[in-house]
């Protein structure tokens, strides 16, 4: 009986061991496979890219200086106009009415001014010849400079009801091409409210923002390249125009502008754009970079999902705030709290969780 006892009880552990072996490759296999990349250095540091906005060299804001209700409009969007075209003008029959008194003003004073100095000439003619006294010469002479005083305050009183009327009027400022129109006819518009964009410049320009690490490599004359995604296939050229030495009031970014070169008439102002500049080498070129596919965003910030190997071709998910940095064509760069070497999930990080177990392929 004892060979048979030990015979079957060898055939049961030999069967006991074959199922936990393949128990224990099947929760392998159900380990869920992720894509991963290093974490590594790379001297990235001669390009950059940047998004900035498409627009003219000269935009001139047209808005009126007083309030009232539009009665001519003469503006369209991509509309043409040559500079002293009229293009706006709101009811300003108020002003319109001073105008005409102060010009009636003007007339009395300047008939009173020629009385009195039509007086002052006769009288001092008779003055000299002894026909009148010295106080009628006084009061002739005290007579001219009150008419002449009225006949100066009347002219300025017309100048500035002139103006006032001009206020109520625009005319273009020069050449160029209506990029917005933001009011229609027999609108009620406010002193300052700008009822339309003119593009009168000689070239469109590209504006957009650049770091402080970046702000110090740019001069003005550097070539670029552009491309816009609304003009596929396109690539144009271009040269730095302006750069500010000043962060932009709102923003931790450099105001930097853009001139474009060649034939640009496909651009429109408010396109998007991607600038490329290219920086000269530099010692500290190497940089630490984690691909754009491995970073999420939580309300704690940035995070990766580092794997940190058990085996092989098991890990374990662990995931990893740091702190990102500038965004350059093949990662973003670390400025901390990642290292050199470490592997990092390179999709569906929706479903990945912290702790989970995953194959690596």
């Amino acid at each position: 009986m004892k060979p048979l006892y030990i015979l079957a009880l060898g055939l049961f552990l030999f069967i006991f061991g074959s199922c936990s072996d393949s128990n224990e490759k099947q929760t392998q296999e159900r380990y869920r496979p992720v894509k991963y990349q290093e974490v590594s250095y790379s001297g990235i540091g001669q390009v950059r890219s940047f998004n900035g906005t498409a627009r003219s060299d000269k935009e001139i804001n047209l808005s009126f200086r007083t309030s009232g209700i539009l009665t001519v409009l003469n503006i369209a969007n991509g509309q043409s106009v040559n500079k002293g075209d009229l293009l706006a003008r709101i009811d300003n029959s108020e002003a319109q009415l001073s105008l005409e008194q102060a010009i009636s003003a003007l007339s009395s004073s300047k008939a009173n001014l020629n009385t009195a100095t039509s007086t002052l000439d006769r009288t001092r003619t008779l003055f000299e010849k002894g026909s009148a006294s010295l106080s009628d010469y006084e009061n002739a002479k005290s007579s001219y400079a009150s008419a002449k005083a009225n006949y100066e305050s009347s002219k300025r009183s017309v100048e500035i009801q002139q103006k006032q009327v001009g206020y109520g009027i625009i005319y273009s400022p020069s050449n160029g091409v209506i990029a917005a129109k933001n009011v229609e006819n027999n609108e009620n518009v406010s002193a300052g409210q700008i009822i339309a964009v003119l593009n009168a410049g000689s070239f469109m320009e590209v504006s957009l923002g650049l770091p402080e690490n970046v702000i110090n490599r740019v001069q003005k004359g550097m070539e670029i390249s552009a491309t816009f995604p609304a003009l596929q296939g396109k690539e144009y050229q271009g040269v730095v125009n302006e750069v500010s030495p000043s962060i932009s009031e709102g923003s931790a970014t450099y105001p930097v502008r853009i001139k474009l070169l060649g034939e640009t008439s496909e651009v429109k102002s408010g396109m998007a754009a991607h600038i490329k500049f290219k920086f000269a080498e530099t010692n500290n070129s190497e940089v630490l970079i984690v691909p754009i596919s491995a970073v999420g965003e939580d309300s704690k910030g940035n995070f990766v999902f580092v794997i940190e190997k058990e085996s092989e071709n098991v890990g374990v998910i662990k995931k990893q705030h740091f702190k990102v940095g500038v965004l350059s064509p093949i990662g973003f760069e670390v400025e901390s709290g990642l290292k050199a070497g470490q592997i990092v999930a390179t999709a569906g990080l929706q479903t990945l969780l912290d702790g989970q177990k995953v194959s690596l392929k």
